[in-house]
C-alpha cells in the first residue's frame, strides 16, 4: 500500500527467494506450517496505521469501562464458569478489513474483537523472514510502541512466564501437534522455553495439577499459558482427561478461558465507532433489516468463520433456532489494495495486543496480515490462488 516500496518490492521478487523464505522458516523448529503464507508482507502507510491505532483505541475504551464485566455476562455460557477469573484478559485481538472510505482513503472496519491469544510467536518469526530474504526498508517495523526484537521476546516473557521456573509454566492445547497453528507453540517453547501441553496430558491430585515432561519426570505446573479453546474442546468427549477447566485447581491463568467469551463477536454490538460496522444481537431485532444483502449473519460461538452465512435472506433468519446466539452484521466491502503480479488482494490486519496485570490499558504490540482474493478470508476461499494467505505488516516509525 506503500506504492513506491509496493512497486520496489514486486519488481525484485522472484519464486525462488520465496521458497527460500518459506524453507527457512520451515527448518527453524523443523515444522512446515500446513497454512499458505503469502508471497509478500503488507506496507501499511501512516495515515491507515493513525487509523488503525485510532479504532483500537476506541473499542478498547469499551472493554474498560467499569461495568464491561457486567455487559459481557450472558457471553459466558451457563455450566461453563471457571474458577479464579482475572479482572480483566491478558490477551486482545482487534480484526480490521481494510476498505476505502468516500474519499478513497484506506480505513480499518472492525470484523471480529477477541479476547484470547494470538501468534505473538510465529508472527514475530515471519516478520524476521520477510526482512532476511526481501528488502525491507529499516524505517518500517512489525512492531509497536518502541518494541524491538529484543524487548518484545522479553515482554511475553514477563507476562507468560513471571518469576517462575520455564518448567513450571506450560502452554495448554488440543493435540497441539496437530493443531495448524502448531509453529507459533514451536516458536514460543524456542523463544521462552515452555513446554506445550495436550489438555489430556495432564495429572490431578487434589487441586494441584502436574505434566510429565519429555524425560518422564512429573512436573507441577504453576501458570497456565492457555490456547484452548473452550467450545472446541466441549466436542472433544474422545478425549481421556482428569483436567476440568470448571474445577478448582492451584495454577494461574495467562489468558483466563472467560475473556474467549467476554470479548468477542458478544462485544460487537456495544461498540458504536465509524470503524465497527453495525452489529445487532439477532434475537433483540423487532424486524429485520429491508438491505439484508447489505449484512451478515454470525453465530456467536465458532472459530475461524465457521457458520458464517454471507448471502442472506428472510428464510435463513426465520430459521435459526436460537437466535441469542447470532448476531447480524453489516457487511465489510474490502478493497483489493495490495498490488501483486497480477490480480490485486484484499486485506485483513489483526492488531495484537498484551494487557499487563493491574495496567489501565491494553497497548498494540503486534499484527498480523492475511492476504485474500476470495470471497471471504480463509484458507477455504483461496484454493489454488497466489499471494495469498497469512502475512504480516510493516509500517512506518
Amino acid at each position: 500500500m506503500i506504492s513506491k516500496i509496493r512497486t520496489q518490492y514486486n519488481q525484485a521478487f522472484t519464486q525462488e527467494k520465496y521458497q527460500q523464505f518459506l524453507d527457512w522458516i520451515a527448518t527453524q523448529y523443523d515444522h512446515r506450517a500446513p497454512f499458505p503464507i503469502a508471497e509478500t508482507p503488507v506496507f501499511v502507510p501512516q495515515q491507515l496505521k493513525e487509523r488503525l491505532i485510532q479504532a483500537c483505541e476506541e473499542i478498547t475504551d469499551v472493554i474498560v469501562q467499569p461495568n464491561f464485566k457486567e455487559l459481557s455476562e450472558s457471553a459466558v455460557l451457563a455450566g461453563q464458569r471457571m474458577p479464579s477469573e482475572t479482572p480483566h484478559t491478558t490477551f486482545l485481538q482487534m480484526d480490521f478489513g481494510i476498505c476505502l472510505d468516500e474519499n478513497g482513503d484506506y480505513i480499518p472496519k472492525l470484523i471480529e474483537v477477541q479476547g484470547f491469544p494470538s501468534l505473538y510467536f510465529f508472527q514475530h518469526l515471519v516478520a524476521t523472514a520477510y526482512r532476511k530474504f526481501f528488502d525491507i526498508p529499516a524505517h518500517l517495523s512489525h512492531l509497536f510502541n518502541g518494541y524491538t526484537a529484543e524487548s518484545y521476546i522479553e515482554k511475553l516473557r514477563e507476562i507468560i512466564v513471571g518469576d517462575h521456573h520455564p518448567e513450571n509454566v506450560i502452554l495448554l492445547e488440543i493435540e497441539p501437534e496437530k493443531q495448524t497453528t502448531a509453529i507459533d507453540f514451536y516458536a514460543c517453547k524456542a523463544m521462552l522455553g515452555i513446554p506445550f501441553v495436550c489438555v489430556s496430558e495432564l495429572v490431578k491430585e487434589g487441586k494441584e495439577v502436574f505434566y510429565h515432561n519429555e524425560e518422564g519426570r512429573k512436573i507441577k505446573v504453576e501458570r497456565i499459558f492457555n490456547r484452548v479453546i473452550f467450545d472446541e474442546l466441549i466436542k472433544r468427549d474422545d478425549l481421556k482427561r482428569q483436567f476440568y477447566f470448571t474445577e478448582e485447581a492451584d495454577v494461574e491463568w495467562i489468558g483466563h478461558p472467560h475473556w474467549f467469551f467476554r470479548i468477542s463477536k458478544h462485544t460487537l454490538p456495544l461498540l458504536d465507532s465509524q470503524y465497527v460496522p453495525k452489529s445487532y444481537f439477532l434475537n433483540e431485532l423487532e424486524s429485520f433489516p429491508e438491505d439484508l444483502h447489505n449484512y451478515v449473519l454470525k453465530p456467536l460461538y465458532s472459530f475461524a468463520g465457521t457458520g458464517v452465512i454471507i448471502n442472506l435472506n428472510r428464510h435463513d433468519l426465520e430459521a435459526i433456532k436460537d437466535p441469542e446466539n447470532y448476531i447480524l452484521q453489516r457487511k465489510v466491502t474490502y478493497a483489493p489494495v495490495v498490488e501483486t503480479l497480477n490480480q490485486p488482494a484484499k486485506c485483513e490486519i489483526r492488531m495484537l495486543m498484551l494487557w499487563e496485570k493491574d495496567a489501565p490499558r491494553p497497548v498494540i504490540v503486534n499484527n498480523l496480515a492475511r492476504l485474500s482474493k476470495g470471497e471471504m478470508v480463509g484458507v477455504r476461499y483461496n484454493k489454488g490462488k497466489d499471494w495469498v494467505g497469512g502475512s504480516v505488516g510493516f509500517f512506518p516509525q
